[in-house]
Order: C-alpha cells, then structure tokens, then sequence
C-alpha cells in the first residue's frame, strides 16, 4: 500500500525544510547587498535589507525631492522595486517647494496617497538650487510636512542628492551644493527631536551621469539598485 512519505517522516522532514528554505532567503539577502557594494561602492548590512524587504509591499512608501528623486525611482522601477511609488512628476520640486505644507508640490503627493494609500514610510530628498539653497529649519519643515501627509507613525528616510566623484558636482546645486545636502540629511538623522532614518549617500559614478546632474539610463539604475538596498 502506497503511504504519504510527508506524514512518514514527520516533524524531522519540515523542520529540514524550514531550514533549507531560511538558508534561501538569507542567502538571497546577501546577494541583493553584495551587488550593490559591488555596482556602487555602498556598503549596506545585508540584515538591513532583510528587514526592509520581508516587511515590504507595494506602494507603501512615498518620496519628495526633485528630478534627481525621480532619476532614483525612474531606476528603482526599472530593477524591479515594487515598494516605493514611481516617478510622479517631481521634477524642480526643490527644498522651497515641500516647506508650505497646501503646496502645489504637496498636491501630488496627495494624488499618489489618493491612489495608493497614504504611505507608511516616505523618503525625503534633500534637493536644492545653488541659489536659494536649503537650511536645517527647511529640512525639519519637510520631515513635518512628511509626516502630516503620510499615515500615523509613517517611518521617514533622509537623504542629499547624490554625491559624486572626486572633483565632480551638480552644476544646478552649486560647488559644494550635493555635499550641503548630505550634510543636512545627516544632521537630521543625528537630531533626536526628528526620529528619521539615514540610510547612506546615493553615489553617481562620472560614468552614470547625462548631463553634468543628472543619471543617464545606467545611473538610474545603479541609483535603483542602491535604493533597493537602502529600504527594499
């Protein structure tokens, strides 16, 4: 007579099982975090990524910046990176235009909440001109109005606009202007009173770049795969 091998081997056999299937998953983690190192020269903790792609789902996560912050989800999308809304049009959207909470800026963010529900995590970029350029009491303004606009307890990500190679900058930024940018992001990570969450700089290599800003089709998505390991 013919027996079901599953109910024979029992509680042994699932347990193998489980833990070939754990070793998968980590294993999978890891490869994720190593071709970003690799691509990109950000080091990320493959248990970072872990935590940020198991609890993942599609559209939970908004963003604010300029075109550079659409260069990032132009790429991420391309990858394959279904938890961070796509590009929505955000291109000139400066540090200046996410301070006034009624916004017009703000009012396509709305669409996209309106769309996909409001988000429970949102990246803010740090995005400037070389005119007007940006200030820490700016930079708190955006995390409020972030979170004013996200679901309650919303997680916020902080981070510049890309950096670049040695010698190289964003020309609309100014000299030092990518350079500002990280350093608010950070300061605003280092502030308890703001409760948000650094992941690193995003890194344009000079082989990435289209127009002395922005990425080309490469750089898009190497600033895709560094979002990815960024938060999933």
């Amino acid at each position: 007579m013919m027996t079901d091998s599953s109910a024979h081997h029992g509680p042994g056999l699932k347990k193998r099982s489980a833990r070939v299937a754990g070793r998968a998953v980590r294993a999978l983690i890891a490869a994720v975090a190593a071709i970003v190192v690799s691509a990109t020269g950000v080091a990320v903790a493959s248990d970072q990524v872990g935590r940020d792609v198991s609890a993942a789902a599609a559209n939970e996560m908004g963003f604010i910046g300029c075109s550079m912050a659409e260069n990032v989800a132009q790429g991420y999308r391309a990858i394959g990176g279904t938890r961070m809304w796509g590009p929505y049009g955000t291109g000139g959207l400066v540090v200046q235009s996410w301070t006034d909470t009624s916004s017009a800026a703000w009012q396509k963010f709305d669409q996209q909440s309106s769309r996909f529900g409001k988000p429970t995590a949102v990246w803010v970029q740090i995005c400037i001109f070389a005119q007007a350029g940006a200030t820490y009491d700016e930079v708190k303004q955006l995390i409020a109005n972030a979170r004013r606009h996200a679901a309650p307890g919303a997680r916020i990500y902080i981070t510049g606009q890309p950096l670049y190679d040695a010698g190289r900058t964003c020309f609309l930024a100014g000299a030092n202007g990518p350079q500002l940018t990280d350093n608010l992001a950070r300061q605003a990570a280092a502030d308890p009173t703001q409760n948000v969450t650094y992941p690193g700089a995003f890194r344009l290599r000079s082989s990435e770049v289209a127009d002395g800003c922005h990425a080309n089709t490469a750089g898009q998505q190497s600033l895709g795969r560094q979002a990815l390991a960024f938060w999933g």
